[in-house]
């Protein structure tokens, strides 16, 4: 019995690493994907999502988990049950549309496996890691003096150029003694809420975020700047930082960056831009000057994506100098490199808070190998453009009103045609009757205290046509459900 066992155990482990049986369901996988995008890209009446009650969801998984359904049957319900992004109706978060050569250097990453922390096991990838990010750091302004890596995700990122600037700026060394001052940051109250969060991993607490409030326009009031720190100073509070928004979350509004940079300048502060969503205008010779300054910066963050049409997670994080970008960990770790202290950017562990960090820039790479950068600047000025038609269209109807004039293209909206619902009340359940339907997928945010129904144009596949039928299909749902 125990020698069938084993026999049997050898022959599922040789079976999981056969080539041909890779090759036969890979091509099927494959088919089955490209169907799906069709389908999902020429069909209208194709659902972008197929909403199921979250326990509902639940229950058809451990249902399938115990059945004897095959993977690629597994695959094929995995698509059904799950969001379409590439379905031009989709304008909800703020998700990339994968190009969809970077999804099979997916594939090739998986299979390869290789970390990226010490060089033997990711040489490929670190020495194209460093093209892209001296791209990035180029299209940024920068110098030859800067450098930068890729992380996962603009949270991971921004929390890292925050410690590179409590290294920077601090009065006291804290990686090696602790806190020894009250530390504090200035940010707009906009700002995405990473910041927040790692300001308080930082171990500033709430007090030593400083939210400056935002001008008609949401973007921070720089005519604030001083009495806040002034302020701030006042309490104890040693300011380290000061952080621009390119653009911000809700609204999409871009701070204005040299204003930003000459404060800094002026109070010896570390200025980071959190360019996430909004950075990506730096390809773009259109869309560019939204981010005058940003060349000043300390350092830079920048999601491949979110407009960089890359599958997530994959953020760009450039230091205009390139020391800033070592001093931040430097710590002992014999049983990887021979010498902490050494600056070598082909062991991005000593970087970042990753060691075993996936290939990610084979992705971007790929896209640009493929299509040339220009294909960057093409999706950002199509997205942008798609934005100012919309909110053109939605500032002409009687039934809608625009929140605030887009920037980028993020946009935010409500229906007001109704004398017998409260606003905010009125628009959830119309959000929520479009997620129900399945026709459009757009989510929701709160500006002033105003609900909002929010869309972000993410697909370049996404038409004029798709955004009027929005406005119909709110319109026939308030009409329908009597709202």
């Amino acid at each position: 019995m125990q020698m069938q066992h084993i026999t049997h155990t050898t022959d599922i482990l040789e079976k999981a690493y056969d080539p041909s049986d890779f090759r036969k369901v890979g091509h099927q996988l494959v088919d089955m994907i490209a169907d799906h995008l069709e389908n999902v890209q020429s069909k209208k009446n194709h659902p972008v999502l197929l909403y199921q009650d979250p326990e509902d969801e639940l229950a058809y998984w451990q249902k399938d988990f115990a059945s004897d359904s095959d993977i690629l049957e597994v695959f094929r319900n995995i698509l059904g049950h799950s969001i379409s992004v590439h379905h031009p109706r989709y304008i909800g978060h703020q998700v990339a549309v994968p190009a969809l050569v970077a999804s099979l250097s997916g594939l090739v990453s998986d299979m390869l496996n290789n970390g990226t922390g010490v060089y033997e096991m990711g040489m490929a990838a670190n020495a194209i890691e460093k093209i892209v990010t001296d791209l990035l750091a180029k299209k940024i302004g920068y110098t030859s003096e800067a450098s930068g890596f890729l992380t996962s995700g603009g949270t991971l990122a921004n929390l890292t150029a925050l410690l590179a600037a409590r290294k920077a700026k601090a009065p006291s060394a804290v990686w090696e003694l602790g806190h020894q001052e009250k530390l504090a940051i200035m940010v707009s109250e906009e700002a995405h809420y990473c910041i927040d969060r790692a300001a308080r991993i930082l171990g500033f607490g709430s007090e030593g975020i400083i939210k400056v409030p935002v001008d008609d326009h949401f973007k921070i009031n720089t005519g604030l700047l001083g009495e806040r720190l002034d302020k701030a100073n006042s309490e104890g509070f040693h300011v380290i930082a000061l952080i621009g928004c390119s653009c911000s979350t809700a609204t999409g509004s871009y701070d204005d960056l040299d204003v930003l940079a000459d404060f800094a300048d002026k109070h010896d502060l570390w200025f980071h831009v959190d360019g996430a969503h909004g950075g990506a205008v730096v390809f773009s010779e259109q869309h560019k000057h939204l981010v005058k300054g940003i060349s000043r910066a300390d350092s830079v963050v920048v999601d491949f994506h979110k407009m960089l049409m890359t599958p997530a997670l994959n953020t760009g994080l450039v230091f205009k100098k390139a020391e800033n970008a070592y001093k931040t960990f430097e710590q002992q770790a014999q049983y990887l490199w021979d010498a902490q202290h050494t600056r070598e950017w082909f062991n991005s562990g000593k970087r970042t808070f990753e060691c075993t960090k996936f290939m990610m820039a084979i992705k971007v790479y790929a896209i640009l190998k493929t299509y040339g950068e220009e294909i960057f600047e093409q999706n950002v000025d199509k997205l942008y453009k798609l934005a100012m038609v919309f909110a053109r269209k939605i500032e002409a109807h009687p039934n809608f009103e625009l929140a605030i004039h887009p920037q980028s293209n993020i946009i935010n909206f409500r229906y007001i045609h109704t004398e017998e619902k409260d606003l905010n009340t009125l628009n959830a359940e119309i959000r929520q009757a479009l997620i129900l339907s399945g026709k459009f997928y757009i989510v929701q945010t709160r500006i002033g205290g105003k609900l909002y129904l929010r869309t972000t144009i993410m697909n370049p596949l996404t038409q004029e046509a798709d955004l009027l039928g929005l406005l119909d299909e709110i319109e026939r749902i308030v009409d329908v459900l009597g709202l």
